[in-house]
C-alpha cells in the first residue's frame, strides 16, 4: 500500500503539469477623477458582469520585503498582504510578486511571477517575526470588472494618515489607477494579445501600457 504524498509532492506535481496560475500578465494606466465615471460606463458595456454591475472593494495593503545578505548583491523578496476593510470575515491575502521578465521586448504586456494564497490575520505578525520589513502601506478603494479571464480594476489609492486603516486617509493623486491583468500558468503568452485588443477599446480614456518599474526606480 503506497503512502499518501505530502503537500510538497502535490505542489511539485501540479507545477510539472503546469496547472498552477503562477504568472501575471499586466497592463497599467490612469484616468483623471473627472473622467472615471465615463470609463466605468464603458467598462460596464464591455465586461461580463453587466447585469450585476462591478464588484466594489475597499482594501488595506501592506508591502513587505525580506532581505537576505549574500556574497553579491542582497537578495530581496517582496511580499504583499491585503485585507478587505468592508468584509469582516474575509481571509487575508498573501502575495508574492517577482520582477518582470525581460524576454521579448515586443510582448504586449508585462509578464512576472505571481503567487497568491489566502491566510489568517496572524500573517502580519508572522512576517514581522520572520524578519520582513514593512516598506509602505496604502488603502485601495474602487471597482473590479471581469472579461473572460481578464480582471480590470479601477482604484483610488490613499496614503495612510492615522493609526488605523481608514482614519485620516488622503488621496495620493487626482486620478485613478487602472489595471488589466490575467493570472495564468506559465507559457500562455497568447493572453497578452487578447489584453492588447481589449486595452485598445478603452482608448482614449485610458492608455494601458507596460510599466518598467526598474527604469522608474533609476529615474527617482
Amino acid at each position: 500500500m503506497s503512502t499518501p504524498g505530502t503537500a510538497m509532492d502535490s505542489l511539485s506535481a501540479a507545477l510539472k503539469c503546469n496547472i498552477i496560475p503562477n504568472q501575471e500578465y499586466l497592463l497599467q494606466g490612469s484616468v483623471l477623477d473627472q473622467y472615471v465615471e465615463v470609463l466605468l460606463h464603458r467598462l460596464r458595456g464591455l465586461c461580463d458582469n453587466v447585469d450585476s454591475g462591478p464588484e466594489s472593494f475597499h482594501d488595506h495593503e501592506l508591502c513587505f520585503t525580506l532581505r537576505a545578505a549574500n556574497t553579491g548583491a542582497p537578495m530581496v523578496l517582496p511580499l504583499r498582504v491585503r485585507r478587505a476593510l468592508d468584509v469582516n470575515d474575509a481571509p487575508f491575502q498573501l502575495r508574492y510578486v517577482g520582477q518582470q521578465e525581460l524576454g521579448d521586448k515586443n510582448r504586449p504586456t508585462v509578464v512576472r511571477s505571481s503567487i497568491d494564497m489566502a491566510c489568517s490575520s496572524t500573517i502580519v505578525e508572522f512576517l514581522t517575526e520572520l524578519g520582513c520589513r514593512l516598506d509602505f502601506e496604502y488603502i485601495a478603494r474602487g471597482y473590479m470588472f471581469r472579461k473572460g479571464r481578464m480582471k480590470i480594476t479601477v482604484s483610488k489609492i490613499f496614503k495612510m494618515g492615522g493609526n488605523k486603516p481608514g482614519e485620516g486617509v488622503e488621496p495620493i493623486s487626482q486620478s485613478y489607477l487602472v489595471e488589466l491583468s490575467v493570472l495564468a500558468p506559465s507559457g500562455q503568452d497568447a493572453i497578452g494579445e487578447d489584453m492588447r485588443v481589449f486595452a485598445e477599446q478603452l482608448r482614449p480614456l485610458v492608455q494601458l501600457e507596460k510599466i518598467d518599474y526598474k527604469r522608474l526606480g533609476n529615474m527617482m
